[in-house]
């Protein structure tokens, strides 16, 4: 992750997943964002394809995780919900500037003949 003006600019994999994080509206954790997340892809990610990010991304505080009730189904455990923050929100949209920027370099009938 790079940084311009303390702005974080996200890798691919953590910009997808702040994206997954915010469609879910705070109700989202681990097995639902990477079900999400292989809907996306159209392939299986791995669990710590998804779970590790997802730390370093709360470690940045980019994201916030709360712990919901334990449960039964879950042998007492309780889920880990992830909500974006609002730092996390100005990175996914610094993220989107930069990507758009580099992506307007390339006029678009060279990208069409596939011209480098």
């Amino acid at each position: 992750m790079a940084s311009r003006r303390g702005v974080a600019v996200l890798s691919r994999v953590e910009e997808i997943l702040l994206l997954v994080a915010w469609e879910q509206k705070g109700k989202g954790y681990g097995v639902s964002i990477r079900e999400r997340v292989q809907q996306l892809l159209g392939r299986r990610v791995s669990a710590g394809a998804v779970y590790v990010p997802l730390g370093r991304l709360v470690q940045r505080g980019l994201l916030r995780a709360t712990l919901g009730e334990p449960t039964r189904v879950r042998g007492g455990r309780r889920k880990r919900f992830y909500r974006v923050t609002a730092r996390g929100l100005r990175a996914a949209r610094e993220t989107r500037r930069v990507t758009e920027r580099a992506w307007s370099v390339i006029r678009k009938s060279e990208w069409k003949k596939g011209r480098p």
